[in-house]
């Protein structure tokens, strides 16, 4: 029988959650399944003190559809606040690719929070997120990384995960936040803009 709720938060805790939009979606889509994002909300909220669930991503020019923004709008007035910045278009074998870094972003909410926060919850395996931890434990802020292990590279650092206070594999919280099937016209509307599968670094 599965757990109500998958987390290393104690019930006491003032906890909030860092999505890294596209390094989440890079990792569920690399497990095979799709992310309820109601249910992450539910799941952090089960026996600990959800404040704040931040969810970071790049978006096309507003002038351009972008296929994100239904999933974007969505997410705003459902309970998470939203970190935007415009996509970087750059020219790459013929066709176009974009590039949007959320890093800067994290680090920044993620410190500023950190006075009012006994753990904090990121969602990426990005290395360079590393000294960000590091910082955030000396304040005395316990961290959980979300990523996995469980792909072949695995999509998570290893000095990430070795600096965190507890790792919880994506696959380990799968039962708790995975979206049922949903029609195919529906699917396009949680999925990224390709260049926002791209350029990820583990370093």
């Amino acid at each position: 029988m599965q757990p109500a709720y998958v987390h290393f938060c104690e019930p006491y805790e003032r906890v909030a959650l860092f999505i890294d939009g596209a390094n989440l979606y890079q990792a569920a889509r690399a497990l095979g399944f799709d992310i309820d994002y109601r249910k992450v909300l539910k799941n952090f909220s089960t026996n600990c003190r959800l404040l704040r669930a931040y969810y970071y991503t790049a978006l096309l020019d507003e002038q351009e559809y972008s296929p994100i923004r239904p999933l974007v709008d969505w997410l705003e007035y459902n309970g998470y606040t939203m970190v935007t910045k415009p996509l970087k278009e750059y020219a790459g074998g013929g066709r176009r690719k974009y590039k949007g870094n959320m890093d800067v972003d994290i680090a920044v909410d993620m410190m500023e929070l950190a006075p009012h926060i006994q753990h904090a919850v990121l969602f990426s395996g990005d290395g360079d997120f590393r000294r960000l931890v590091e910082a955030l434990q000396r304040r005395g802020v316990r961290v959980t990384v979300v990523s996995t292990i469980r792909t072949q590279p695995p999509l998570i650092a290893d000095e990430l995960r070795r600096q965190a206070d507890f790792f919880l594999d994506l696959a380990d919280l799968r039962a708790a936040i995975e979206r049922e099937s949903i029609p195919q016209r529906e699917e396009s509307l949680h999925r990224l803009p390709q260049g926002e599968e791209e350029d990820e670094e583990l370093d």
